[in-house]
């Protein structure tokens, strides 16, 4: 009797044990969706959308093409009138003057599809699908109009929100999820400020909101910036806490250029997920053949065991947090070229120089790291950007960059 007893003991703590460290994990066929996401990528990317720009013909058809997925996923549509909400912003054809009557209207459109678990709480997945269509508004190219294609942007969001739809579609979960496709990013986040102002499920009832722009250049050192960890006290812990193989650049701030703003503003908890800019950014070369769809996969499994990992958490707690861009100050001259947002040692480091701009004019090529300017020490984005706010246009500098282990020292003139 004595030994039954301590079996029955055993097997107890075995089955508890068991129970206690269950798996969060979401199970998915990894090659079916790899496949999935670069066929949406290639699509979406295509010379047939003409580069999406909210308005076009384009935007129509890449939301005709977004709505019809949610449909075949059996996803309810989020608005009254179906899966699309439309918005009319007036644009000024005078970026200095005041609007006019005069100015052309502009309708949008945001694409959403609702799974409903019965809760009370609704996770948001977001991915503006809008893009530059032809130029040159917004455009870092310099040649003739060309179709802007925009694979990593933001093709490669869409296409990881549109997974993780199809996966969460038929999983009972503790969250109901709402997936959205903005337009109008690029514009202002027009989109998700005309969603929050028009919620249909009204922002009391948002858990939290998971943005994804720009997730299609993993790079060798597989750095991933997380935007928005300040929002929420428990996401520091959860997100470090999930096993990955990223080396993570982490920003507090609710406040970037993106549509997690417009549900922080609203204090909803957010996180906004990016793999860098890149020499193609804003150019008609960002095409479907250039991204690391491997470290798409990457993402889209941390993501699904992110969403499992809160799913029994309840509502999270939101936290205001200091917003950088409010204390950048105003500047008067730019170097010219792209920062890498990635890069968390000392100094700038340079992702990219524009043609003919300043940078490239004192000969600062990719990968240098700006250590001064004029005297003024930089040791990250922020003094970068308070350093140019000392100089005018028509003054000449002394910069001082690291190259290969070699301080140099260029003069640019601005």
């Amino acid at each position: 009797m004595k030994y039954l007893k301590s079996t029955k003991i055993l097997i107890l703590s075995i089955i508890v044990l068991f129970v206690s460290c269950k798996s969060t994990k979401i199970a998915f066929d990894e090659d079916k969706y790899m496949q999935a996401i670069k066929a949406d990528i290639m699509y979406l990317s295509s010379d047939e959308m003409e580069g999406r720009e909210v308005g076009t013909e384009g935007e129509r058809k890449a939301a005709a093409f977004i709505s019809n997925r949610f449909g075949q996923l059996g996803l309810k549509p989020a608005f009254e009138n179906g899966y699309y909400q439309f918005f009319q912003k007036r644009k000024k054809s005078n970026p200095h003057a005041d609007p006019s009557p005069d100015d052309p209207v502009i309708e949008g459109r945001n694409v959403g599809a609702y799974k409903d678990n019965g809760s009370d709480y609704t996770i948001i997945i977001g991915a503006h699908y809008d893009h530059l269509g032809y130029g040159p508004e917004g455009s870092l190219y310099s040649g003739p109009p060309a179709i802007h294609n925009g694979a990593d942007d933001n093709a490669s969001g869409v296409a990881t929100m549109m997974a993780l739809a199809e996966i969460l579609a038929t999983k009972e979960m503790e969250n109901n999820f709402l997936f959205l496709a903005f337009s109008g990013e690029e514009k202002g986040l027009w989109g998700s400020n005309f969603f929050v102002d028009n919620n249909p499920l009204s922002n009391e009832d948002v858990n939290f909101m998971i943005n994804l722009d720009m997730v299609g250049r993993l790079n060798d050192e597989n750095k991933l910036a997380v935007y928005g960890t300040g929002t929420s006290p428990i996401w520091n812990e959860t997100l470090t806490g999930i096993k990955s193989d990223f080396n993570f650049t982490m920003s507090e701030s609710g406040v970037g250029p993106s549509d997690h703003t417009s549900f922080y503003l609203e204090d909803i908890p957010v996180l906004a997920f990016f793999t860098g800019q890149h020499e193609d950014y804003h150019k008609p070369s960002d095409d479907w053949d250039k991204l690391n769809y491997d470290g798409i996969m990457d993402i889209l499994d941390y993501l699904t065991d992110l969403i499992a990992e809160l799913d029994d958490d309840g509502k999270l707690a939101f936290t205001k947090t200091k917003d950088e861009q409010e204390e950048a100050p105003d500047f008067k001259v730019t170097l010219g070229v792209i920062p890498d947002y990635l890069y968390d040692g000392k100094g700038m480091r340079i992702d990219g120089v524009r043609e003919g701009r300043p940078a490239e004019n004192a000969g600062l090529i990719k990968g240098d790291v700006v250590m001064k300017m004029g005297g003024l020490e930089i040791v990250d984005m922020m003094s970068y950007m308070k350093a140019l706010g000392a100089f005018s246009p028509g003054q000449t500098v002394k910069v001082t960059v690291l190259r290969e282990g070699e301080m140099i020292e260029k003069d640019v003139s601005f």
